[in-house]
């Protein structure tokens, strides 16, 4: 078996979710000892396309017409879509009619989770579908108070700061906004944003958020995964205050990292993370508020040991095994077999 990793228009979103999905896929093969490519120009029994670019459409029909299987991994959904770039409430429509397309092109379709799969499943889509998370490297995003004191140092930060950290692109999907509010409300916290989009993409609300001038707010842009671990073992809390996903992936890192973290209260986390168990929930600005004054403050009991195994649990070695088994699956054609319970506690 051989597997063509599709890495066409991959430098348009290398510095997303998506783009660390692949890394992430990539590695898993590697421990694995499986053989696979990137380039389409050698033989393989099967592609797996992770991007919903026109080009990644046409490499599934090339495919198929060569008789090859085609797997397509579903990050994207209309309704993650939305409140995103410039336009793109108005476009969610047509983007839901696009991914459509482009996923009823699959022999078998990988979401993220169970509730992914669902979102696809009610637009339509019949083609067959399982879930498996993206995974995390839980030994590169390990606790380590050297990499902490990294990152305190490299932002002149003392020990008696208390640090807010998240991660995303800045778009409204993502609470940037409630971000930005928080770091107002807060002024003895420290709140740092890591990740980048070009401010041109985002409507105004965002770019103003973005450039607001705070003493205890910081946008210090896309940073590489080893100043990213060094923030997320140097921050005394990762704060998801994102409003639709498929996953999260920095959310598994932060959980690997032995991290406190708050989320907000969404569907797709109700069933496999308790709140109060292995994560906060809030649900609004206030209820964020009170979330990080008790997780910061140390009057809120410590959730990371359990949030450090529910991140064991989502590995990249136990990723890569239902990965390849799903891959012998869609080049034989047999049922989709049921998920192992290591990958997410609600399969």
């Amino acid at each position: 078996m051989k597997i063509l990793l599709y890495a066409g228009s991959l430098d348009t979103v290398s510095r997303s979710g998506v783009g660390e999905a692949v890394r992430h896929q990539r590695e898993a093969l590697e421990r694995l000892g499986i053989d696979y490519t990137m380039n389409e120009r050698e033989d393989y029994d099967l592609v797996h396309l992770n991007t919903i670019f026109p080009d990644s459409l046409r490499m599934a029909k090339r495919a198929k017409r060569k008789g090859k299987k085609v797997v397509y991994h579903a990050h994207s959904t209309m309704e993650d879509f939305r409140n995103s770039f410039r336009g793109s409430n108005l476009a969610a429509p047509l983007f839901k009619r696009w991914i459509m397309r482009c996923y009823r092109s699959a022999d078998l379709l990988i979401t993220p989770t169970e509730y992914a799969k669902g979102l696809i499943q009610n637009y339509g889509v019949t083609n067959p579908i399982v879930s498996l998370s993206n995974g995390v490297d839980s030994a590169f995003f390990a606790p380590d108070p050297e990499a902490g004191r990294r990152f305190r140092l490299r932002h002149g930060l003392d020990e008696e700061a208390k640090v807010v950290l998240s991660v995303g692109h800045y778009i409204e999907r993502k609470g940037v906004l409630d971000f930005v509010e928080l770091a107002r409300r807060m002024p003895d916290h420290q709140f740092y944003w890591f990740g980048y989009t070009p401010l041109y993409m985002v409507p105004p609300k965002i770019r103003e958020a973005v450039e607001t001038k705070l003493p205890n707010l910081r946008f210090p842009g896309y940073v590489n995964r080893e100043e990213l671990r060094d923030a997320y073992c140097g921050s005394n809390l990762f704060l998801f205050a994102t409003h639709e996903e498929t996953e999260g992936i920095v959310l598994l890192e932060a959980l690997a990292a032995e991290i406190p973290v708050l989320v907000r209260d969404l569907p797709i986390y109700a069933d496999w993370l308790e709140d109060g168990g292995t994560v906060y929930k809030a649900r609004d600005l206030d209820a964020f508020e009170r979330g990080i004054r008790g997780i910061a403050g140390r009057t809120l009991p410590d959730l990371t040991a359990n949030g450090r195994k529910l991140a064991l649990g989502l590995d990249l070695d136990a990723v890569g095994r239902r990965l390849v088994e799903l891959y012998e699956i869609a080049l034989h054609s047999n049922p989709v077999k049921p998920q192992a319970k290591i990958l997410h506690p609600e399969v």
